[in-house]
Order: structure tokens, then C-alpha cells, then sequence
């Protein structure tokens, strides 16, 4: 059976990835491409890379596009816009929104993080997180999933097991996180220049104030039954896909290694590296695997685990993907076991 899919917003880089995911897949066929500003162009003009798939639909108006046509709908727009469109589109239709707007369950957390109050509660009532390893069954029969933030992805690979299984302390844990420019979708912004943001490295959103901690806070403290923060700092690198993650926590590296061994044993995406070896983002670019090392400190009692996984696949585009196969019946690794891009 083909499934019939339709991707709101996908002039921009998310949306770019979802095109190029879908394009090798069996069982989806795209009929709706929207893009407000780039309304009338084709997918070559938007974007060059993919001019060989001249059976892709025109870019159009949102409100051009039959939805009763379609199956499910990849929702790649900015945060509040989202909530916006997602709350007029067919109550029976299958979305998987990759911005910000339902990834949080406290209407109040959303206000305090994103600074607006919440424009679809109805919708966020039915709303599944959609980090897929850890919520793969409700997922399954979900009608919206919000997609995780890249940087929050990046983290709960790091500390979700190592929090269910007690065995780090929950006070103390660092995370420092190298993001690829990216990530900042690709709306034209000073700082992103190539003069300015090249041969350069900067930390950002420094002091607990982006907005990521907000998705941190909801899902480390369901899992501990209490109160968790973390201690988390990104960092802008100059290079286009990546996130690499360097956690520091309490507790026996052993432990913690053998912690995540058991845990993402059967992950067709999630690799757990020979103890003591570190990843690279070089080694998961333009894929939908996550490496991850574990390496004890040279002080008694603590470790250090890296996680590197690109941004714009297991960050965004491929975790909707993979949520999409879900929802729709079709195997989960369908369309995503491409290797990654090296050099």
C-alpha cells in the first residue's frame, strides 16, 4: 500500500531532509509540498540537490492543499505556527510535527519557554512525545506526534537509561553540546554569516535559558519521580550536521556502560561503542544512527559519555520518519538504514 504524504514547510532544511528520506521509500508517495514564500517555485529551484525528482509536487499555499487526500502530514514549520495550522488541519489525519509546539504537556512550560500562550490544548491533550526508542508503543497509535528538539534528542540518549536504572547521581550531571549552524533552520540571521560564524566557536544560550531544558526538566524528572536539572550548555560549531554531546556524570563507568548495553541492545539506530572509545559526527553524518561512548574519568566516581547523531536526520527529519513508519504500519527502519556520509 502507498501512503500519500504531505510536508508543511518544506522549503526549509527539515523539510529538504524529509524529501530526500521519502524519496527512497517503498511505501510513501509525496502529493503536497507547501512553502508560504516559495509558493509556485518546484522543489528544483528551492532546491537544487534534489532536481532530479521531477514527479515532486509545486510548492504551494497551506491552504491550497486537499488533506483529504492525504494519509499523513510531516508538520515542519516554526514554533507557534504549528499550533496554529495543526489545529484547522482534519482531526483525522496522521502528523508528525517537528516543531516545538506540543513537545511539552504543561501548557504553563510552554508559556514560560517559547513566551506564547498555547493555541491548541485539545491537540496537546493527544499529543505523543515522539522520541521514538522510549515511546515506540504509544507512538504506534498515535494521530500527532511532536517531534523531539535535536538537542534534546542528543541528551535523553546520553542520561534516559542511566536515570531508569539509578545508577548516576541526578545533582550533578553536565552536559555540554557542540550543535552544528544548522540548527538554526534557514532563515537569513547576521550571526550565522559565513564571515562571522566561520574559524570561530562560541557558547550560547548560556546560563539555563534554552528552550531545549524545558523538554530536559519534563522528561528526566517523570523518570527519576522527582525533581532533576541539569547543568547544560551548547556550544555553535562553524560546520553544517552534527550535534556531539560530552555528558559528565557520578557514578561507575562500568556500570554505565554496561547500563547502556542492556538498554539499546535490540536499537537498530543506537550503537554503543568499545568502552573508552569516543564518537564522532563525522561518522553519523547524513544518517539516522547515534553512536555513544563511555569513558571513566580520571577522578574516582565519575564518567564521561559522548553522543554524536546529525541534527537534521535522527535530530528531526529521520526521527519523523521513523515515528511516520510507526503510526502508518510499516516497518520502522524503512527508508533510514542509508550509511552515513563520510568523508
Amino acid at each position: 500500500m502507498t501512503h500519500k504524504i504531505a510536508i508543511l514547510g518544506a522549503s526549509g532544511y527539515t523539510g529538504a531532509e524529509l524529501i530526500r528520506l521519502i524519496a527512497g521509500h517503498p511505501d510513501m508517495e509525496i502529493v503536497a509540498l507547501s512553502g508560504e514564500r516559495k509558493a509556485g517555485m518546484t522543489i528544483a529551484e528551492v532546491f537544487p540537490h534534489l532536481r532530479h525528482m521531477t514527479n515532486l509536487p509545486t510548492l504551494c499555499r497551506i491552504d491550497e492543499i486537499d488533506f483529504s487526500d492525504v494519509d499523513l502530514c510531516f508538520c515542519a514549520l516554526p514554533h507557534k505556527t504549528s499550533q496554529e495550522v495543526i489545529r484547522d488541519l482534519p482531526a483525522t489525519l496522521k502528523i508528525v510535527d517537528l516543531s516545538a509546539d506540543f513537545r511539552l504537556r504543561d501548557p504553563a512550560a510552554y508559556k514560560k519557554w517559547y513566551g506564547n500562550d498555547h493555541a491548541a490544548l485539545a491537540q496537546q491533550d493527544e499529543a505523543v512525545y515522539g522520541l521514538t526508542e522510549f515511546y515506540r508503543d504509544q507512538i504506534k497509535g498515535a494521530r500527532l506526534v511532536a517531534g523531539t528538539g535535536c538537542n534534546a534528542a542528543t541528551g535523553q540518549f546520553a542520561l534516559r537509561p542511566l536515570i531508569s536504572a539509578g545508577v548516576i547521581g541526578l545533582d550533578d550531571i553536565i552536559l555540554d553540546m557542540k550543535c552544528a549552524v544548522s540548527g538554526a533552520g534557514r532563515s537569513l540571521k547576521e550571526n550565522l554569516l559565513h564571515a562571522e560564524l566561520s574559524e570561530g566557536y562560541n557558547a550560547y544560550a548560556i546560563g539555563g535559558t534554552h528552550r531545549h531544558l524545558g523538554e530536559f526538566d519534563q522528561e528526566f524528572s517523570a523518570l527519576a519521580g522527582r525533581p532533576v536539572k541539569v547543568q547544560f550548555t551548547p556550544h555553535l560549531m562553524p560546520v553544517n550536521r552534527g550535534i556531539l554531546a560530552t555528558t559528565y556524570v557520578s557514578g561507575d563507568a562500568q556500570a554505565i556502560y554496561d547500563t547502556f548495553t542492556a538498554a539499546y541492545a535490540d536499537e537498530p539506530f543506537i550503537s554503543v561503542l568499545p568502552f573508552g572509545t569516543g564518537p564522532s559526527t563525522h561518522d553519523v553524518r547524513g544518517s539516522n544512527f547515534v553512536h555513544i561512548g563511555v569513558t571513566g574519568d580520571r577522578i574516582e566516581g565519575r564518567a564521561i559519555v559522548i553522543v554524536a547523531l546529525d541534527n537534521l536526520t535522527k535530530g528531526s527529519s529521520g526521527q519523523a520518519l521513523q515515528n511516520a513508519n510507526l503510526m502508518l504500519g510499516i516497518e520502522e527502519t524503512t527508508a533510514l538504514m542509508m550509511a552515513p556520509l563520510f568523508p
